[in-house]
């Protein structure tokens, strides 16, 4: 449908007279159905007025500042799409009953065009409305979210339990890992307060089993749950035969109306490294077979300094080399200073801007060449674990037979409803692009399924938290202070030193800190960062102000409990609004 198009506010309940506080569209801007054209603000929350037609904008009809209620028009487009079944309110849009029979008639070719084979293809051995490739965090939550949602399911895993790299050789166990090295480490720090234990015996085996039995019960718990919701899931390796039918290593066929990519990623390696078991990624080197005298990490991202925690707890030489000049590249300095400081006194060696340039397999150990700014060292290990990243498995699942797109880095590009350039196959988790995290792919999981069963949704997540689970942990949501630098953007930091807690003294951990980042007009919450114990449970505050729109306001006059790590958020925030009483911070002139 062509024409111009007035887009108006949607019915606000018992809300009037809202403040417009952004506008995001400009006239000639070309706006798609659902995207964001002005932001409201009302006493209470934060919301966006998504567009209903898609089109060029010709004019912006209301200012910052403005008051607006029901039925005003905010933007005027020349139309070219009409959304599907959107309501909004008796005042909405006036059209024309010629206009209208065009709308619903586009809505029948699109409709046409979308429609998928409805009975299974004579020569495949199974058949689904949906099919999800990958059993991990994302493509779990994609098969039952849309199993709730009434469709016949196909879940399909290469591995024999379901779960994905993170429940079975990633989040998981290395969290349960680390759980043990705090509980060394934290009997350790009481010796210095009278409390005194023994040197601890390590049984690497007891403690594999126990990571183990924790992966067993939750691996365990997801089979039951499919069985619940009538999920099939079949074990195999799977790939694309056509846009309609995949392939499975076993010689089955399976066909599908509509199919989620959830094939996640897998460990980076350096080329050229010999073939030798004493050389691992951090699925081997969960294993702890053996706990090394001495062990290298090549790579000094969050992956191999997890594990680093792991092994030095448990009695090994660690040494961190990073080809960076920081470790965690990328993380607001500030946020890894402390950590970084204790780990310097209890790792052997923390090698920057330094790089690995051979590894030799000798009966003593693995001999590594080290080349850095001072010149070449060379030392020996008995483990060596790379963790130099890791890769999206996009172009591992024959996606260009479906005639999916693909980048050089397996990644899929997706639109916010998760779709591929083929409308009906999605792509989520890991080889989605954006951070590869398990609490994203969930959620992109969710929008998959729901669009995939016919339902309205979309990804708009405003921020996605990422957690070091080090000791000490290091969380931040948001705009970080690095890109804040880097783009410009106007931003004023309150901080609140744990050393001024009496949750964190008490914990005999005053080294840490949290910080916001708000913006300095209206003092809303832009990001924010935390270093310490449980600072990944912390930062999920910081994440829903910044979701809800927070100001400093909304967190310092919540009433936070007292003594706790939590309440250094709300104190972070009085920082912000001067009304900090439990630090003396001078008022700004």
């Amino acid at each position: 449908m062509a024409g111009t198009v007035e887009l108006v506010i949607p019915d606000l309940g018992d809300f009037q007279d809202v403040e417009v506080i952004e506008i995001l569209v400009a006239p000639g801007d070309t706006v798609a159905i659902e995207d964001s054209l002005v932001t409201l603000e009302t006493d209470k929350a934060t919301m966006d007025v998504p567009a209903s037609h898609a089109g060029t904008v010709v004019s912006v009809n209301v200012a910052t500042g403005a008051k607006v209620n029901a039925g005003d028009a905010v933007v005027t487009i020349e139309a070219s799409e009409v959304a599907e079944a959107v309501d909004v309110g008796e005042k909405t849009i006036v059209i024309e009953p010629e206009e209208q029979a065009a709308i619903l008639a586009e809505v029948a070719k699109v409709a046409e065009a979308a429609d998928v084979v409805k009975e299974p293809l004579p020569d495949t051995t199974h058949f689904a409305e949906l099919v999800v490739i990958g059993a991990g965090p994302g493509g779990y939550t994609a098969a039952f979210r849309a199993a709730d949602l009434g469709m016949k399911v196909i879940l399909i895993e290469r591995w024999p339990t379901l779960g994905g790299v993170c429940l079975n050789v990633g989040c998981i166990p290395s969290k349960a890992l680390l759980h043990a090295a705090k509980v060394i480490d934290d009997a350790e720090a009481m010796a210095e307060h009278g409390v005194k234990f023994g040197k601890p015996e390590i049984d690497a085996a007891a403690l594999r089993g126990w990571k183990d039995k924790v992966v067993g019960r939750l691996t365990g718990g997801l089979t039951q749950l499919a069985k619940q919701r009538k999920v099939q899931v079949i074990h195999g390796t799977a790939a694309f035969a056509s846009s309609h039918h995949l392939e499975l290593d076993s010689g089955e066929t399976v066909g599908f109306e509509k199919c989620i990519i959830a094939a996640g990623s897998e460990p980076a390696m350096l080329p050229g490294l010999p073939n030798d078991p004493r050389i691992v990624d951090s699925t081997g080197a969960l294993e702890l077979d053996p706990v090394p005298a001495r062990l290298l990490v090549i790579g000094g991202g969050i992956i191999g300094l997890e594990m680093a925690c792991v092994y030095s707890s448990l009695g090994s030489a660690v040494t961190v080399v990073e080809l960076t000049d920081a470790l965690m590249p990328g993380t607001d300095r500030d946020l890894v200073r402390p950590f970084q400081k204790i780990v310097a006194k209890r790792y052997e060696k923390i090698l920057l801007g330094t790089k690995v340039s051979g590894i030799q397999a000798t009966t003593a150990g693995l001999d590594v060449l080290f080349e850095g700014k001072d010149g070449n060292i060379a030392e020996t290990f008995d483990k060596v674990l790379v963790s130099i990243g890791r890769r999206a498995n996009g172009d591992k699942v024959a996606a260009e037979k479906a005639g999916v797109t693909v980048d050089e880095r397996g990644n899929i590009p997706v639109d916010k409803h998760m779709q591929t350039n083929v409308p009906h196959i999605f792509a989520i988790g890991d080889l989605a692009g954006g951070p590869m995290l398990a609490h994203k792919a969930t959620h992109e999981a969710k929008v998959a399924a729901e669009v995939a069963a016919g339902e309205q949704s979309a990804f708009d997540a405003r921020s996605i938290p990422s957690v070091a689970y080090t000791d000490p942990e290091i969380a931040w949501v948001g705009l970080t202070e690095t890109e804040a630098k880097e783009e410009g953007v106007s931003y004023e930091k309150a901080a609140f030193p744990w050393a001024a807690s009496g949750r964190a003294l008490s914990l005999g951990r005053d080294e840490g800190f949290t910080k916001l980042l708000f913006d300095k007009q209206t003092g809303r919450v832009l990001g924010g960062g935390i270093v310490g114990p449980s600072a990944g449970d912390l930062i999920a505050e910081v994440g829903l102000a910044l979701e809800m729109g927070a100001d400093a306001t909304d967190i310092s006059l919540t009433i936070h409990p007292h003594p706790t790590l939590s309440e250094t958020v709300a104190f972070a925030a009085e920082a912000f609004d001067g009304t900090l009483t439990d630090l003396y911070i001078p008022k700004k002139k």
